[in-house]
């Protein structure tokens, strides 16, 4: 079965999400865990949160995804900033264990002219504060587009930032665009590109992909997200990716310029790129 969902609000409820993905075709989901550009935090109503998870169990969910705001910044220059961001994480965390089994998925930061070693050492400093082994939400670092002094354009420095924690659960969140726009040739090279990821940061810890198109060349790290197969990276990419082995089984998220009705067309084209014979056992 295709994990296929898209970004929607929560502002409803988890429980009104989860109708809005299953009209459109979804069986998942990503949210925002509060305002993404300011601090208002979505509220985890116990009632709403029942009823959602029998809804999810009964439409057979995939594990959802939610997405920390853009106003956190772990290896920020500014240390209030840095410890302001470190109890958003720290309370976003707390919040998603009342929906055990999901994912929390995060920008690494932009280390603001200090430098991607001091940039990557708070990072780290700050997950393995917030962060436990025995924690019910696994945290996702996302691949970034590398512009600014974002950390996170190359497998090499989420490497370092997995690394540095030590925390065996983490995860990454591969994102299409980001990866493209950051220099990974995925369109002409996608094999040698999860080759290279395998070895710099482990199959094993690729565990959601962010499926956008482009509206830039590859290596332009500009981040520009275009609907599926309107940008420079194709139909004929995203039909690989569905169809490879090492991601098919993954929950694949819209992140594409579009309102309700456009997600629903992308999640239909989405579904019939997927190969029928390649199917694997249990699916």
């Amino acid at each position: 079965m295709l994990k296929i969902g898209c970004h929607l609000s929560i502002s409803e409820g988890l429980f009104n999400a989860a109708n809005v993905a299953f009209g459109i075709g979804a069986n998942t989901f990503q949210f925002f865990t509060r305002n993404p550009r300011g601090l208002k935090s979505a509220k985890f109503e116990k009632e709403d949160i029942e009823k959602f998870l029998e809804f999810s169990k009964l439409n057979n969910f995939s594990k959802l995804i939610a997405h920390a705001p853009y106003t956190m910044n772990l290896c920020s220059a500014k240390s209030d900033i840095r410890r302001f961001s470190l109890e958003i994480l720290k309370d976003d965390l707390k919040k998603m264990s009342q929906i055990p089994g999901n994912f929390y998925n995060l920008h690494p930061g932009n280390h603001s002219g200090q430098g991607v070693e001091i940039g990557i050492e708070f990072i780290a400093e700050s997950l393995s504060i917030a962060v436990s082994e025995d924690s019910n939400t696994t945290v996702l670092i996302e691949t970034m587009a590398g512009k600014g002094s974002e950390i996170g354009s190359n497998f090499g420095e989420i490497s370092a930032i997995t690394k540095k924690t030590g925390i065996k659960t983490l995860g990454v969140c591969f994102d299409t665009c980001h990866v493209y726009d950051s220099g990974y040739d995925i369109v002409n090279k996608l094999d040698p590109v999860l080759d290279e990821f395998d070895k710099k940061v482990g199959i094993k810890h690729l565990k959601a992909i962010h499926l956008n198109d482009s509206k830039n060349p590859c290596g332009s790290k500009k981040d520009r997200h275009e609907k599926i197969g309107k940008g420079r990276i194709k139909i004929k990419c995203f039909e690989e990716i569905l169809n490879n082995p090492v991601l098919r089984n993954l929950p694949f998220i819209l992140e594409t310029p579009n309102e309700l009705e456009g997600y629903a067309e992308e999640i239909l084209i989405l579904k019939s790129l997927r190969t029928p014979q390649m199917r694997v056992f249990g699916e």
